[in-house]
């Protein structure tokens, strides 16, 4: 609590921005929003801020600025409205109205680590166009998202490693043109308290160099036992147009988070029982983990003539995970009472950097009668882990505690095992070429590769180490056809890889995972474009799914397969200009085709057959109740399996129903009264492990003031 009083007083220290001089009215015109140099407030662009829910277009998954409905794949953009819409402090609050992106493993209540779209689990997520979920990061705090752009379908070609069903990219908020400030404050009944800062401006006469400035600082209890956490960030970012063709931005991310390790319920197949979701059963002194991620990127901008484009950067990612925790031994740790179990106490000590380097060149051209985006680019990482894990002994009765009924405050046992020691470095190289070609008018293609190199140099001090190096080819084809000037259908085509872990039984490394996709949809610009409905039938196919070594179960081999299909539909926009909706719908059929020791047939874990999630805001534009915004949100998640295993847990589905209310005072003042779980419902938002489920918040009450200077 002191730390977060601390926090708060931070952000009034920053309130004399306030009180910059403006900018002259004459240098208002230039925008500093948008990526492009040449973009107005009138335009959309693909970096920049959205009308209501409804953009129009995304850079994200062409890497250039093109209309989404021109784009040959599924794509979903949650926009900072509906961020503030929601009252949302978490980035997974927005990715749960995405539409059939679920959420999987938290790490402990620590962030959304994984998540699962079109069938698949992943953790490969980025940040303007760079990765960013390298070690164990903090996820980007709400209140620095422009615009969270979910693409579905392997995104290899454009950004390297990563699992075939899709994944997401953050658009961050960039300076304004204009002087802001903005300081919010929320709170909730659960505990939780929070304070951030929003500053945004000019800092020369000209406008040719401004800066925006996102704070926060949160604390406080949750709804689980003796779970408290801490949360302080700082995002500044700084553009400077340094000539009419020429646009450098620094932008830094610095986040603290403490929280224990917190890894919900207990599932054990003789468990007597499910305890309460409040119960916490690891200890409330074991102190918390502390995760510390530091980022910062230098993007530039150089228009070379009328129809290039020279583009690119570098990001620096630094983090570490350390502290004490308390977990299970593992899937035989629960007494024949089926009540008490046996835990270990642990210390860990996780440490990362990445480096990361892009350079792009985009054209406009035409040739042989067609039009031309030709987008070209090369790319170097370079990856450094190392973790050590120290553990108390497991043996029965060295750290029992009642699930049901825990007792705190027992002494700590010794660390006396260190299971894990490790440390790692992956190298890639990349290279690759994309075309975007208007056949006709209403006939386009989209067509291009990725040339993939990867080194990865792996060390274990307490068991096997291996080296690995593979090359990748990525292709990636996509047609669209106009139909009419609102509805458009579209083919698309394209392959993924990811690098596997662990050591064989022979002491090398393994094949990648490579994966295919096939995807076929339809695009309408409804009620005069302003509500985009997007509907799609897929099939992924993911094949060097590691599955036990026949010869010996404790090692591995590259040779299993699944397999995912489905269909999704999703709509985001304004229905009229005080009705504003975003959600979807998700039938999903994901499953093993074949392994050593699964059965074909045999589900994956924390994939939902059904899903669906609509949120409804309506605002009133004049009258009495003119600023009043009335919303509902509706989220239903079919049972899940809690393991990929032949007898696996379950997790029930569930619907859940939030409510939310603002109120704009006026030009300066907006209030918010939110209702998350309206009918109080219990719930588990995934499985990890093979026997732990996190357990979904209870109803929350959560109310919250911007004020803006």
């Amino acid at each position: 609590m002191r730390r977060t009083l601390i926090s708060i007083c931070v952000l009034q220290a920053f309130s004399p921005f306030a009180w910059a001089e403006q900018a002259p009215a004459e240098n208002a015109s230039i925008e500093l929003q948008a990526t492009n140099v040449t973009a107005t407030a009138d335009l959309e662009s693909a970096q920049g801020p959205v009308q209501g829910y409804h953009a129009t277009r995304s850079a994200s998954a062409t890497r250039t600025d093109t209309a989404i409905h021109e784009t040959p794949q599924s794509i979903s953009v949650v926009s900072k409205d509906v961020v503030e819409d929601l009252g949302a402090t978490r980035l997974q609050d927005a990715l749960d109205y995405a539409g059939g992106v679920g959420r999987a493993n938290n790490f402990g209540g620590q962030g959304l680590t994984t998540f699962t779209v079109r069938g698949f689990t992943t953790g490969e997520f980025y940040r303007n166009g760079f990765p960013i979920n390298r070690g164990y990061p903090n996820m980007p705090d709400a209140n620095t998202i422009e615009r969270l752009e979910v693409l579905r379908g392997p995104a290899t070609m454009l950004y390297g490693r990563g699992d075939p069903g899709g994944t997401f990219n953050v658009v961050s908020k960039q300076p304004l043109a204009e002087r802001t400030v903005t300081l919010g404050s929320q709170l909730n009944d659960q505990g939780m308290k929070r304070g951030t800062l929003d500053a945004s401006g000019p800092l020369d006469e000209e406008g040719r160099l401004a800066y925006r400035l996102n704070v926060v600082g949160e604390g406080g209890d949750t709804f689980r036992d003796h779970v408290e956490t801490e949360r302080y960030g700082v995002t500044p970012v700084i553009t400077w147009q340094a000539t009419d063709d020429t646009k450098v931005t620094f932008e830094g991310d610095f986040m603290r988070n403490n929280h224990p390790l917190d890894r919900g319920l207990t599932r054990f197949p003789n468990q007597r029982g499910t305890p309460s979701r409040d119960t916490f059963w690891g200890d409330k002194d074991a102190g918390k983990l502390h995760n510390d991620n530091n980022m910062a990127q230098l993007r530039f901008e150089h228009v070379l003539n009328d129809n290039w484009t020279l583009g690119g950067g570098f990001q620096w990612l630094d983090g570490s995970l350390k502290g004490n925790a308390i977990e299970a031994n593992g899937p035989g740790s629960l007494g024949a009472d089926g009540q008490t179990l046996q835990r270990n106490f642990n210390y860990r000590k996780l440490e990362w950097t990445d480096k990361d380097y892009q350079l792009n060149l985009t054209g406009h051209f035409s040739t042989g009668g067609f039009d031309h985006t030709l987008l070209t680019g090369i790319e170097y990482e370079d990856y450094d882990y190392k973790s050590i894990i120290q553990r108390s002994s497991d043996e029965v009765g060295t750290y029992p505690v009642d699930i049901f009924n825990p007792v705190y405050g027992q002494t700590r046992p010794a660390l006396t095992r260190t299971p894990t020691h490790d440390k790692e470095n992956l190298k890639t190289y990349a290279a690759f070429v994309q075309d975007q070609v208007a056949l006709t008018e209403r006939l386009k293609v989209l067509a291009g590769a990725r040339f993939e190199r990867f080194e990865h140099d792996y060390q274990n001090y307490v068991g096997k180490s291996w080296q690995a190096a593979d090359n990748a080819v990525t292709p990636r084809v996509g047609v669209i056809y106009d139909l009419t000037d609102t509805v458009a259908v579209y083919a698309d085509a394209a392959r993924s890889f990811k690098p596997n872990a662990s050591a064989s039984r022979e002491g090398g490394g393994f094949a990648p995972e490579k994966g295919k996709s096939y995807e076929m949809g339809l695009k309408w610009e409804a009620l005069d474009r302003q509500l985009s409905v997007d509907a799609a039938i897929y099939q992924i196919e993911k094949k060097n799914v590691l599955t036990p070594d026949p010869v010996d179960s404790a090692f591995n081999v590259a040779a299993g397969q699944v397999r995912s299909r489905g269909f999704d539909l999703n709509v985001a926009g304004n229905l009229t200009p005080e009705w504003r909706v975003i959600g979807g719908y998700a039938y999903v059929d994901a499953e093993v085709t074949r392994d050593n020791t699964l059965r074909s047939g045999t589900r994956l874990m924390n994939i939902p057959r059904n899903s669906f999630s609509l949120l409804n805001v309506y605002e009133f534009q004049d009258g009495a109740l003119k600023g009043l915004g009335l919303g509902a949100g509706g989220k239903y998640v079919d049972q899940r399996a809690g393991q990929t295993a032949n007898t696996a847990f379950s997790m029930d589905a569930y619907t859940v129903v939030d409510l939310l209310g603002y109120y704009k005072v006026n030009e300066r003042v907006r209030l918010n009264l939110d209702v998350k779980n309206l009918f109080n419902r219990e719930y588990e938002e995934g499985a990890f492990g093979n026997i732990y489920a996190y357990p979904g918040a209870p109803r929350t009450v959560q109310v919250g003031i911007a004020y803006t200077l």
